[in-house]
C-alpha cells in the first residue's frame, strides 16, 4: 500500500470553517495524529496531504485545509490553496460543527465543488456536545448528513463506510495497455538510459505499463533503444512497441512499419486525459508565430539539464518546425494557473505524477478558455512525422 503512488489514489479533502473539527476527523479517518487540534483559529495553515489504506476500498490520499472563514491577508492566502485542492479532489467532505451551522458558508462552498465537478458528504461534527432533542430537530434538517463525533467510534466506522460507497461508485479500473493487446500478446517497452534517467530504477509510467501487462496478461519485454534490433528479432510475434516519446525517430526506423508503434506519453495521454483534445491541440502548431505564447506544463519537479525534454527538446524543435524564435513559459508540479487565457497552447507531459482528476480538471480549463492542449508523446509524434503510426493502436 504504500508502495502505490498518490497519482494512482483517489483524493478525499476535508473542507469547512475553522473549529468545525477538520482536523480531529482528518487524525481519526488515518488513525493517526498528524493534524494538529486546538481551539486557536488558523492552527491548521497549508494543507495537510497523508496516504492511508481504506479497507476494503483500497490506497487513498487524504488532505485536511485550512479554515474557510480564515480572516486577513494570510487567511485568504490559506483560502485560495484550500480551494485550490479541488482540482486534484476526487472526493470532498464538508464538515460543520453542530453548535455552529454556518449553512451560507457550506452554500458557498458547495458552488466551488460544482464548478470542479468534485461530488461531496455533507458531515455534522461534534454531536455529543449536544443534547438529544437538538440532535434529533438537525437530523430533521440534514437528512442527507453523516453525524460524526470523534468520541464515538462507530460514528467514524459509518463515516468511512460511507467514504467506500461513494469512492466504489467511481472507480472502475481503467487499464493502460490492457485493452490495445490481447491476452497472451506481446509488447516491446524501449527504455532509453540517458542522463536523466534515474539511477538503478526505471520511471514511474514503465513501471506501471509493466505491471499494467502483467495484470492482462500481456508478455512483455524491456530493452534499450541499442538492444531494439536484436528483440525484434528474436520474436516470433510482436503486437505493440512501445518507447519512451524522446527516442521516437531512432525507434521509428528500428520497427518494422507491419508492427504498431506508440510511447509512454501518448498511452497516459489516454489513461489520464481526452486523447482526442490531445489531438485537436495538433492544429494550433501550424498557427503560432512570435508573437504567440506557450505553457509547457510538466506535473513533476526535476532537476533539468541539457537534454530535458520539456524545458529543451520540445521547445528547440518547435522553433525548427516553425521557423520561428517562438515564447516559452514554464511551470511545475500542481502549480498551474487558473487564467490561461494569455496562452495560445498548452503543451503538457503525460501527468505520470498526478491524479486523473488533476488532469481533466486541467483539460475543462482548456477547453473553457477555448486554449489549445497537447500531450509530450503527441507533438513529438506529430514532430517526427509519425502521428499516424502512433495512433493506430487506438483505431478499432
Amino acid at each position: 500500500m504504500n508502495q502505490t503512488p498518490r497519482a494512482n489514489r483517489k483524493h478525499i479533502t476535508l473542507y469547512g470553517n475553522t473549529n468545525s473539527g477538520k482536523s480531529s476527523l482528518f487524525n481519526a479517518i488515518i488513525g493517526q495524529k498528524e493534524s494538529i487540534i486546538s481551539s486557536i483559529k488558523g492552527t491548521t495553515t497549508d494543507p495537510i496531504i497523508r496516504s492511508m489504506e481504506l479497507i476494503p476500498f483500497g490506497p487513498v490520499t487524504i488532505i485536511d485545509t485550512a479554515g474557510l472563514d480564515d480572516e486577513g491577508e494570510l487567511g485568504n492566502l490559506r483560502i485560495k490553496k484550500s480551494l485550490k485542492m479541488l482540482q486534484r479532489t476526487d472526493l470532498a467532505l464538508y464538515i460543520m460543527d453542530i453548535n455552529n451551522l454556518d449553512e451560507d458558508s457550506y452554500k458557498k462552498t458547495i458552488r466551488e465543488f460544482k464548478k470542479y465537478k468534485v461530488p461531496h458528504i455533507l458531515i455534522i461534527n461534534k454531536i455529543d456536545t449536544v443534547s438529544k432533542d437538538i440532535l434529533k430537530n438537525i437530523k430533521e434538517k440534514y437528512p442527507e448528513a453523516i453525524y460524526t463525533s470523534i468520541n464515538d467510534n462507530n460514528s467514524i466506522l459509518n463515516l468511512k463506510e460511507k467514504l467506500i460507497n461513494e469512492l466504489s461508485k467511481e472507480d472502475k479500473e481503467k487499464p493502460i495497455v490492457g485493452d490495445l493487446v490481447p491476452y497472451n500478446g506481446t509488447v516491446i517497452l524501449v527504455v532509453p538510459i540517458d542522463s536523466e534517467a534515474p539511477k538503478g530504477r526505471i520511471i514511474l509510467p514503465q513501471v506501471q505499463v509493466i505491471r499494467d501487462c502483467l495484470d492482462h496478461g500481456i508478455k512483455s519485454y524491456v530493452v534499450r533503444d541499442t538492444e531494439l534490433e536484436n528483440a525484434i528479432s528474436d520474436l516470433k510475434h510482436i503486437d505493440l512497441v512501445i518507447t519512451d516519446s524522446q527516442a521516437f525517430k531512432r525507434v521509428n526506423k528500428i520497427v518494422p512499419k507491419e508492427i504498431k508503434l506508440t510511447s509512454f506519453s501518448i498511452l497516459f495521454a489516454r489513461y489520464k486525459g481526452e486523447l482526442d483534445v490531445f489531438l485537436d491541440g495538433i492544429n494550433m502548431i501550424d498557427k503560432l508565430n512570435e508573437n504567440s505564447k506557450i505553457l509547457i506544463a510538466e506535473s513533476c519537479t526535476h532537476t533539468t539539464s541539457h537534454e530535458d525534454i520539456g524545458r529543451v527538446k520540445i521547445p528547440n524543435m518547435l522553433n525548427k518546425y516553425t521557423g520561428k524564435k517562438l515564447n516559452f513559459e514554464f511551470i511545475s508540479g500542481h502549480d498551474f494557473p487558473e487564467d490561461l487565457s494569455k496562452y495560445d497552447l498548452i503543451i503538457h507531459c503525460g501527468a505520470c505524477m498526478m491524479n486523473e482528476k488533476e488532469m481533466k480538471t486541467r483539460i475543462r480549463l482548456c477547453k473553457e478558455k477555448k486554449v489549445s492542449i497537447i500531450n509530450y508523446g503527441i507533438i513529438l509524434s506529430y514532430l517526427n512525422g509519425i502521428l499516424d503510426r502512433t495512433m493506430e493502436i487506438f483505431i478499432n
